[in-house]
């Protein structure tokens, strides 16, 4: 496979530079998105696949927000099943499928999960549970998903229970149900991925520029990095922006969910070779969630706790939510986790329509498309794995507004960049961990390093200087932050992204000074 990008999808300075002049000279377009999560770069990319011309439109950087947050999993909606939104789930299924087999198989990998039957899980919820889990195997067969990509679930015995996870508590342990989930190896990775192929495709991928004005005529934006102020004419305008939808379309009322995570060393999880789904006492559809990475360390989530108040750039976890993920994940260990024991966490906000009363976590996870008076479609609600439909329908909606004429929706099977089928990574001459986050792409992070060898040296958390320079090259990061937050994730520990600090600094000088017309 050839050492380099798919053509006309690198974002880096000079690229936006060009494309901001651009638009300056002809700011007459199709469509302008707001917002650089998963949504908005989902809906750049079917927008431009359809001929468009698209520019999207990020205050901070790709993946700033929610999309960063998640759990990383693309999945089956078990949770959704248990709570009766049959159709939601179905629709889980179905993207999910799209994902793993179709748009980005590098970047998804099956994932088991096991739910231990303690004691505290009378035979009543783990029947209702099993259930559950066969309900989600039939979607799973009806979505087109072969057992070869997610097997079957299955009843384990205690024995094989305690192999698949020897820290589990083995007191009133009777066995446990085996099923099988997609995992994304990195949530901001699949942005970056939907961004590069927007790109490709045509689309203007602007990050440090805000949409400060909207309206169904166009849109105000501003240069963060210049203070330049720039008016597009547009067809149509989609607020892509998720918790922060209010401040370009006020008649949207949401009820924000905070969802915290744990990150904890893989030390404390010795011979853990599943995932792990633990019942929160008292709740039917409530689960704690034990997360293997890749890197070896484990992610402990989540909580679903309403957010009052101004919603803020970066949400923070609280002590509470830490507890509470400790605790519950405690109840189901042979050596609980400490407070000492936590490595870093972060927290990440839902967009949830408000539908009226009622807790956060029986809200609906359906998205809406809605048009404002003054013509803005803004995009709400929804997750990660059903990201696509969402951009679908959200374009669909901007067309007929706007009495534009395109064609279908084309990214059913359009891959991502760095996407191949698993044979085909499999012969990819690469290191695995580089195989696993940049698909069919990874032998052209390693030529970032030729004459250098030292680029490929793993500095912490594994990162090397070569994957530091293709992140400024050809993915649109302009900051130190853009690369340990959102690139890497090494910020995630504190010591880590402090270790990768003066690398990335280094990286974004050498590279932005090496950024020439080749990398477009």
């Amino acid at each position: 496979m050839s050492p380099a990008p798919a053509p006309g999808s690198s974002l880096n300075a000079a690229r936006r530079a060009r494309d901001l002049d651009r638009l300056a000279e002809d700011p007459d377009v199709d469509l302008v998105v707001a917002g650089g999560g998963v949504t908005g770069a989902g809906i750049a990319l079917d927008a431009a696949a359809r001929g468009l011309r698209v520019v999207l439109a990020e205050k901070h950087d790709l993946a700033f927000g929610t999309s960063r947050w998640s759990s990383k999993l693309v999945h089956g909606g078990l949770r959704y099943l248990a709570a009766g939104q049959v159709g939601i789930a179905r629709e889980s299924a179905r993207e999910r499928h799209i994902l793993i087999a179709r748009t980005a198989p590098h970047l998804v990998r099956a994932l088991p999960m096991l739910l231990p039957l303690h004691a505290e899980t009378g035979r009543l919820q783990a029947a209702v549970t099993r259930a559950g889990l066969l309900m989600g195997d039939a979607l799973r067969v009806s979505a087109g998903t072969p057992g070869a990509l997610l097997p079957a679930s299955r009843r384990v015995s205690r024995a094989r229970a305690l192999e698949l996870a020897p820290g589990l508590r083995p007191e009133g342990l009777r066995g446990g149900q085996l099923s099988y989930d997609g995992q994304l190896v990195d949530d901001a990775r699949l942005v970056v991925a939907l961004a590069r192929t927007a790109a490709a495709r045509g689309a203007a991928v602007l990050t440090r520029c805000a949409v400060e004005e909207a309206d169904g005529g166009g849109a105000l934006l501003r240069d963060g990095l210049s203070g330049a102020a720039l008016r597009v004419r547009a067809r149509a305008v989609v607020n892509a922006t998720g918790v922060w939808a209010a401040g370009l379309a006020p008649e949207v009322r949401l009820r924000p969910s905070r969802g915290t995570h744990l990150v904890l060393p893989g030390r404390l999880f010795p011979g853990l070779r599943t995932a792990l789904t633990l019942p929160v006492p008292g709740h039917r559809a409530r689960f704690a969630l034990v997360l293997p990475q890749l890197d070896g360390g484990v992610y402990l989530g989540l909580t679903d706790e309403p957010v009052e108040g101004p919603v803020p750039d970066v949400p923070e976890p609280t002590e509470d939510d830490i507890a509470f993920l400790l605790a519950t994940a405690g109840r189901a260990l042979r050596t609980p986790p400490g407070r000492a024991d936590v490595a870093g966490a972060f927290a990440g906000l839902r967009p949830l329509l408000d539908t009226g009363s009622g807790p956060s976590a029986d809200l609906s996870r359906r998205h809406a498309v809605l048009t404002s008076p003054e013509g803005v479609v803004t995009v709400v609600g929804g997750k990660l794995t059903t990201y696509r439909r969402m951009a679908q329908d959200a374009v669909d909606t901007a067309l007929a507004r706007a009495g534009l004429r395109a064609g279908p929706c084309r990214t059913r099977a359009l891959p991502l960049v760095g996407a191949a089928s698993p044979a085909e990574l499999r012969r990819v001459r690469a290191p695995r961990r580089l195989v696993a986050r940049y698909g069919a792409e990874a032998p052209a992070v390693l030529a970032e390093a030729e004459g250098r060898p030292e680029l490929l040296e793993p500095l912490a958390a594994g990162v090397t200087g070569a994957e530091l320079r293709w992140a400024v090259r050809r993915e649109g990061a302009l900051e130190v932050s853009d690369l340990l937050e959102r690139r890497t994730r090494a910020a995630l520990v504190a010591e880590h992204g402090a270790a990768l600090h003066s690398a990335a600094r280094e990286a974004l000088a050498e590279a932005t000074a090496d950024t020439d017309t080749d990398a477009d």
